[in-house]
């Protein structure tokens, strides 16, 4: 048994690991809490059964019919953790790993990855907690302008959660063997986004001690005006869906189905790709106050979380964003759109860095450079001047994402990462060859990561990143450091979005 805030918990022995599922870490955000800041868990009777997940936040269906699809909620506040089954408990003070799901903030949850976390407990050097959050339009529309005296709707519900379950781990990992003091949060896209944004949020302050971003969309967090136009877009769909067209907003959101929330949600989201090239509707918003500023600018000036940084990109991070998931800035309009916004003098040094701008592959390139690598680069470089950053980018990819043109895309490092090698994707990915090197890849990059969470550095043959040598660890069939990589990119980007 365990004991936490809100009672006792029962867990479950999964071979060499011990597992809690389901953990409530604020109350259920639903009913007068819907559109609310997370709430102190409640309190219950007895022993709490923690042997199964909880169910994930509300969102649509995966697109793919063999996606793995867990059930939803609006009651979606809960924590997982694993422990090695070693030891008492209580006598342990191991260092902690909180993983944030990625998915756009508007999929994914703590299932993702089936047996993600136990590669690294069962080594038996740290505890492993991650969570789900609210997505979508409960997590990350900006309703405030619609608040009245008697329903109050607050911003960055998704940021607010992330910040109540760190606070959770703070007050109650040391029951579980972990150490509140050395916590690591690290995170895969929306997750590394999260990661990067909770380093400017004040109230995240002492929460953790190093931070991981994976593949991050550090430019993703919008003023609270783009915001509340997405807003009100969002409401003309939601009484187009409803036939509602005269409840008071606030009434209007707050009883609304859940279907047509998500519904009209994905509406929003696949216009605004071609409406607002290079944004997205469902991030944080720069609200002045639970986020005081844009997370580049909280780097830019110093006034980040001054922790040590690992942060990084995979080779061609743009390339598996086709089809149904088509919402970055490859097409020639958007393309257009962006280099309209640019100063004139800088469009010839952009066109040499990405020679056959027009076609799919050199498009792709710049679209996922323009969302993950160079914000990334940017973080890295202003970051680095007040703390410890390493910079890596993961290249290895098996012979069949060659072959279909994906090369080492978005999110695949995490099936190496996690040893999520034996599903029907990675045994498909591998089927022309390279399950070998790209299972050793996970394995070098789950050291690389260890030992920065229980150490606070990494090992000493990767050089720290700064903004003279750019020194970057490539993660390959066999890794290396290379200076700068793509260093004429990056100065042509740099003169493209001065102002990220």
């Amino acid at each position: 048994m365990v004991r936490v805030k809100g009672g006792l918990l029962r867990g479950a022995r999964e071979g060499g690991v011990l597992a809690w599922r389901g953990i409530p870490y604020a109350a259920p955000p639903v009913g007068p809490l819907r559109f609310r800041a997370p709430q102190p868990v409640q309190e219950w009777d007895g022993i709490r059964d923690c042997s199964r997940f909880g169910p994930a936040a509300c969102q649509l269906p995966r697109r793919r019919a063999t996606a793995f699809r867990p059930a939803s909620s609006e009651d979606c506040l809960t924590l997982n953790v694993l422990a090695p089954a070693v030891g008492r408990r209580t006598k342990l003070s191991l260092p902690v790993m909180v993983f944030i799901h990625g998915g756009g903030y508007s999929v994914g949850s703590s299932q993702d990855f089936p047996g993600q976390g136990e590669a690294f407990v069962r080594t038996g050097r740290v505890i492993y907690v991650n969570f789900n959050y609210r997505l979508g339009t409960l997590g990350y529309l900006d309703f405030s302008r619609y608040s009245t005296p008697q329903r109050t709707f607050e911003r960055n519900l998704g940021l607010r959660d992330q910040v109540a379950a760190l606070e959770w781990v703070r007050d109650n990992i040391r029951s579980f063997g972990g150490n509140p003091n050395n916590v690591t949060v690290f995170g895969e896209s929306a997750g590394g986004n999260a990661a990067i944004t909770l380093m400017a949020t004040p109230s995240a302050d002492g929460l953790f001690s190093r931070v991981i971003a994976q593949s991050p969309p550090p430019g993703a967090a919008y003023s609270p005006e783009l915001a509340a136009s997405w807003a009100a877009e969002f409401l003309f769909e939601l009484r187009r869906l409803t036939a509602d067209t005269e409840s008071e907003p606030a009434d209007l959101l707050a009883h609304a189905d859940v279907a047509h929330l998500l519904a009209a949600a994905l509406t929003i989201q696949t216009r605004t790709p071609d409406a607002r090239p290079g944004t997205f509707p469902l991030a944080p918003v720069v609200d002045g106050d639970f986020l005081p500023e844009r997370p580049v600018d909280a780097f830019r000036h110093g006034r980040a979380h001054r922790v040590p940084l690992i942060i990084g990109t995979n080779d061609r991070e743009g390339s598996a964003f086709r089809g149904r998931v088509d919402i970055l800035p490859t097409s020639t309009p958007r393309i257009q759109a962006l280099f309209a916004s640019a100063p004139a003098d800088v469009h010839k040094a952009m066109r040499q860095a990405y020679p056959g701008l027009h076609t799919k592959r050199t498009s792709s390139d710049f679209g996922g450079d323009f969302a993950f690598w160079f914000p990334s680069v940017t973080v890295g470089s202003l970051h680095s001047r007040v703390a410890p950053v390493h910079f890596y980018r993961f290249d290895l990819a098996p012979r069949l994402m060659h072959v279909i043109g994906l090369d080492a895309t978005h999110g695949i490092e995490l099936f190496a990462l996690f040893n999520h090698v034996d599903t029907a994707f990675a045994r498909t990915a591998t089927s022309l060859g390279g399950r070998r090197v790209f299972i050793g890849a996970g394995e070098r990059m789950r050291r690389h990561w260890l030992h920065f969470a229980c150490t606070g550095v990494v090992d000493s043959s990767w050089p720290a990143y700064t903004e003279t040598d750019r020194q970057t660890l490539i993660i390959d069939e066999v890794d290396r450091v290379e200076s700068d990589p793509r260093g004429r990119r990056r100065e042509a980007w740099q003169q493209f979005l001065p102002d990220l």
